[in-house]
């Protein structure tokens, strides 16, 4: 990703999504239904995993995260403790959503890589009205600008399916950064775990 370069997009020409329960919403953290396992943690979403990752020097806070009920309040229930997220989370925060994107795959893979295939070769693109980081904002109809960062992951990993068998992705090892810890405990690699590990069906209040 050069430098975080903005790009343009024709919304009509791609695989675009802002609320979860679009045509592509599954493409979204925000969405429910592909949950995760990490050191025998049950996680009801990506985007918790994401945020909890800020603060691996601070369990409480990851607990605070990692026991909401939906994403969203996942993602808010972190934010008055923003200003203590690790020293270094600007330079990693790519890699971490890279490596949570990985985790998603390999543990939903039937639904996301069905998901991330049916995009074909379109630019997927996270629309907001407000962050051209992650995803990218209208500046006139149909046309959005953003560095889409999260959408230029999910295309790379769309790549990546589209040319490798699936064993390839079925064990995610940790990413080779400091602290990098769950619970005070360094993160494992990560593969499929048994299905009654798993959390309950959440609670998605991203859409009301």
């Amino acid at each position: 990703m050069k430098q975080h370069e903005k790009k343009q997009y024709d919304i009509r020409n791609a695989a675009a999504f802002k609320k979860t329960t679009e045509q592509w919403g599954g493409l979204s953290n925000m969405a429910g239904g592909f949950p995760v396992v990490v050191n025998n943690v049950a996680i009801k979403s990506v985007e918790a995993l994401y945020q909890a990752c800020r603060f691996p020097h601070l369990p409480d806070v990851q607990e605070k995260i990692l026991t909401q009920g939906s994403p969203m309040t996942a993602k808010m229930v972190g934010k008055p403790f923003r200003e203590q997220s690790r020293d270094d989370w600007l330079a990693v925060r790519i890699l971490v959503m890279k490596w949570c994107l990985r985790v998603k795959l390999a543990q939903n893979w039937d639904e996301f890589s069905s998901l991330l295939l049916s995009t074909q070769d379109m630019p997927i693109v996270e629309l907001s009205n407000k962050d051209d980081f992650w995803g990218a904002k209208p500046v006139e109809q149909n046309l959005y600008v953003g560095v889409n960062a999260l959408g230029r992951l999910l295309m790379e990993l769309r790549e990546q399916v589209t040319h490798n068998k699936k064993e390839r992705f079925m064990i995610v090892p940790p990413l080779n950064i400091s602290q990098f810890k769950l619970y005070n405990q360094d993160i494992l690699p990560v593969n499929k775990p048994d299905s009654n590990i798993l959390a309950a069906p959440q609670i998605n209040i991203f859409d009301v």
